[in-house]
This record gives structure tokens, sequence and C-alpha cells, in this order.
């Protein structure tokens, strides 16, 4: 029996599509199973695996680490208005025709590129309360800069400064692409009816880019779930920081299925945290229609 032609090229589609659903099942979905089921379970990799039924979850409500680390990465939140407010401006000062915007734009670009790591570092020494170079800033209008990185008050307000300088980049350019998609013809048409560029910035430019807006919260809030790599390098105590005034979930999580072996309790903290950023993202879904401008 001969195939159709139109049956020809949706197996030879499904063939395209095989490699990465099969990635999609192996390393996604798989996992994510497995750790479901170890998340009812007390096992350290090396022993086998006992049930526990929920125990794993019960303990987690009851540790006051999970709390502190939940805390501690809702507060790194600060950051992503901050930076959204920052990259907006800037990507309105990168739309004008100015002499050299196109070699500013790769340069407020450049940190988004850089390794994390890296970046942590750089900063481990920007933050450095002898010899940083943002105290030794400071110290020009005689103001004494903290220990940003040892003091347990201004830990997180480091790590949020890092964050936004690494972010506000990549976020300008994003809104740079949608103001360049805003039609000439709308300001043309308010500035004959004599809109000021207050009123054209608010009635034109930031409801156009509310759609840009909200892919960046929501990227920004997963992302911002996921912080690791710069807590971990640039907080003392593994990752701690002082008094725990520093460690995210998912460095507590780390902490635990790497350095403890509770993989169990591990697994049980990953779907905690999985399940919080799916009712945050299917909320800013749910509510997108009352600012979001089509």
């Amino acid at each position: 029996m001969q195939l159709s032609e139109k049956k020809k090229e949706m197996w030879i589609a499904y063939l395209f599509i095989l490699p990465l659903l099969l990635q999609f099942v192996i390393f996604t979905v798989g996992p994510m199973i497995f750790s479901g089921i170890m998340s009812f379970t007390d096992w350290n990799i090396v022993q086998k695996a006992s049930f526990v039924g929920f125990d794993n979850y019960k303990n987690l409500f009851r540790d006051e680490k999970f709390w502190k680390s939940l805390y501690n990465t809702v507060y790194y939140m600060i950051g992503i208005p901050i930076g959204l407010i920052l990259a907006m401006l800037l990507a309105i000062g990168l739309n004008r025709p100015l002499k050299g915007s196109k070699a500013f734009r790769v340069i407020f670009y450049m940190p988004a590129v850089c390794s994390l790591v890296a970046v942590a570092i750089l900063w481990q020494w920007l933050l450095n309360k002898d010899y940083g170079l943002i105290n030794y800033v400071l110290s020009w209008f005689g103001i004494e800069g903290p220990s940003w990185l040892g003091n347990e008050a201004w830990i997180k307000a480091g790590l949020i400064l890092m964050m936004v300088w690494k972010g506000v980049g990549a976020s300008s350019i994003f809104y740079l692409a949608g103001l360049q998609n805003v039609p000439k013809s709308l300001y043309e048409a308010a500035e004959i009816d004599g809109a000021g560029r207050y009123g054209m910035f608010r009635h034109i430019t930031f409801p156009l880019l509310t759609p840009m807006t909200f892919f960046l919260v929501i990227t920004g809030l997963i992302g911002g779930f996921q912080l690791f790599v710069e807590v971990i390098i640039m907080a003392s105590n593994g990752g701690d920081g002082p008094n725990n005034s520093a460690v995210t979930l998912v460095v507590y999580m780390f902490q635990k299925a790497f350095n403890y072996y509770e993989m169990g309790y591990a697994s049980a903290m990953a779907w905690v945290l999985g399940i919080i950023m799916f009712i945050i993202t299917f909320i800013q879904f749910k509510f997108q229609d009352k600012w979001v401008h089509e």
C-alpha cells in the first residue's frame, strides 16, 4: 500500500521532531517523574530508597531554613521591576538617532553573554569592603561603604545590584525591538493633537510595550526562582551568607542533595518550587488581559 503525499510529509515531519521529543522525554519528563517518586522516599544515593510517605513534605514546611530561603528568593525579585524600569529608559535613549548608539547597544548587552561565574567573581571584587570599586567611589562623597557581602543587612542589596546590572542590557535590547515596532504614524497623529512627550509615552509607548514587559516579567520570575550560581559563589558559607541571609531555594536544594545526600528531601523541595513557579506563572497568564495591550 502506497502512502499519500500528505501522509509522507507528516511522517517526515515526525522524524524531524523525534530527536527533540526523545530529548524532552529522557532529560525532562523522565527526571521529573523520578524526582516525584523519590520525594516520597528517604534516599542517600548509596543505600536503597525507603518509602516515607509525605514525611519529606511535612519536614519541609517545618524547616526554618526552607522558609528563610523562600523569603530570600522572593526578596531578590525586587530587582525585576528596578531592572525593567532602567531597561525601558535605556531603550528609549538607545532608540534615538544618536552617534555611536550601535556601539552602546553592544556594550550594554555584553553582561548578558558573559559567564555567570566570571560576573560573580567580578562583583565579589566590586563589592569588597576594603578594596572594592563601589566603596571606593562612595568614599569620594565621604560615605563609608558597608561590608556588602559580609553583612546580613546588605548582602541581598549587593546581589540585587549585581543582578540588575547583568540583566538590564539584555532587557533593554528586547524593549528596543518593541520600540522599533511602534508605528510612527501614532506619534505623528498624537503630535498633531498636541500631545507632549509624557502624553505620548503614557498613551502610546508604554501600552505598546506591555507585551514585552509581560514576557520579561515571566522570564524574570522564572529565572529569579532558579537563582543559584551568583549566590553560591558570592555568599559565604557555601551560599548561605551570614545567618542564612543570602541562601535561595535552589542553593538550599543543592546543599541538601549534594552536601548532605538527602535526595528525597531535595526532590520534595524541587516539587514545591515547581508548584510555586507554576502557580505564579498561571496567575500572570490569567490576568494578563487586564494590563497587557494586544
